[in-house]
């Protein structure tokens, strides 16, 4: 029988900055994208991604790589045309202004690559070091899983993790019991497995319970760029008994609390804004955060389904006419 989380008087102020909370994560998609600040990136006729001023400012020391039309569009040399040379191309690049030091983004260098496609759906146009997607808007993939029980007296409890002190992006702060994002040559199911062994130790046993929940999607901006992410997202039911190891050395420690708990831990600076969505649609699925206790239910459901696959419109097979470096 379900548990279901209920508010007193002196808890209802904390749930009513739930919408506050999902616009924060959702900065660019709100303001920004409609500034017309931003150029798009565009690869093969096709638009993947968005480039800032002053990321712009940069790329226009590289004529051989980068063109730019006259309407407002930064595209990838057309002479590119493979999988490979574009992606060999764009390394060269990223790896030089990371020797410049010009943006902090580089700063957390993964030598880990993501895919840049047009959709999730879409064929790979190039692969992409992950720390530098945010430079262009590259559309990123992740996996999160909800690790939760129930608990006798308290109901819902949820496993949190606190990341490592060491992380190259958020360090030492607040975030799900496991995720990670989808890198070069994995997939879904596949990455939420390897994660969970290596964040939390989760045994194969476990983890048949792992339950797929669709995903989440919402489009921040930090000092390092611009997030368009989305993330899939499964619920694990795990037994009273069980409790996360790290194996990685990703994770500090983890911390198993009620429902009330995590809402205000993730309402705070000590927690990673962009897993936030996560939890959110965790609590609102499990009917935790409903209209009886959030009359802002619907635009915050709104806000954890940013409709990124058809965000970027731009779509063209016309070449490059003008380099547009005045």
């Amino acid at each position: 029988m379900a548990i279901f989380f209920k508010m007193n008087a002196k808890e209802a102020p904390a749930i009513s900055q739930i919408l506050k909370l999902a616009q924060k994560f959702n900065n660019f998609y709100l303001n920004g994208f409609h500034s017309n600040e931003c150029l798009p990136f565009v690869i093969d006729g096709h638009q993947v991604g968005l480039i800032k001023p002053e990321v712009r400012k940069h790329l226009l020391s590289y004529p051989d790589i980068f063109t730019f039309q006259v309407n407002n569009t930064v595209h990838l040399n057309t002479s590119f045309h493979t999988y490979e040379s574009r992606s060999k191309c764009l390394d060269q690049v990223l790896r030089e202004l990371r020797t410049k030091n010009v943006f902090v983004a580089l700063k957390g260098w993964r030598d880990e690559c993501y895919e840049v496609k047009t959709r999730y759906t879409s064929e790979p146009l190039m692969k992409m070091e992950r720390s530098a997607t945010c430079l262009f808007g590259i559309c990123n993939y992740g996996v999160d899983i909800n690790g939760y029980i129930r608990h006798p007296e308290k109901g819902i409890c949820i496993w949190l993790q606190k990341r490592s002190s060491t992380k190259q992006t958020w360090p030492g702060k607040w975030d799900n019991m496991v995720g990670g994002g989808l890198s070069t040559g994995y997939g879904v199911l596949e990455t939420a497995f390897k994660e969970a062994e290596e964040e939390a130790s989760v045994p194969s046993e476990l983890m048949t319970n792992l339950t797929p929940c669709g995903s989440v999607s919402f489009f921040f901006e930090s000092e390092r760029g611009l997030f368009p992410n989305t993330e899939f997202v499964f619920d694990l039911e795990l037994p009273l008994n069980f409790e996360p190891k790290n194996k990685d050395g990703e994770v500090e420690t983890f911390e198993l609390l009620t429902v009330a708990d995590v809402l205000s831990r993730i309402q705070t600076p000590e927690f990673k804004t962009t897993s936030a969505p996560v939890v959110l649609d965790f609590l609102i699925r499990h009917g935790l955060i409903s209209t009886e206790n959030e009359r802002h239910l619907p635009e915050i459901i709104e806000l954890l389904h940013v409709p990124l696959q058809t965000m970027y419109r731009f779509d063209s097979s016309t070449p490059a006419i003008e380099n547009g470096r005045s």
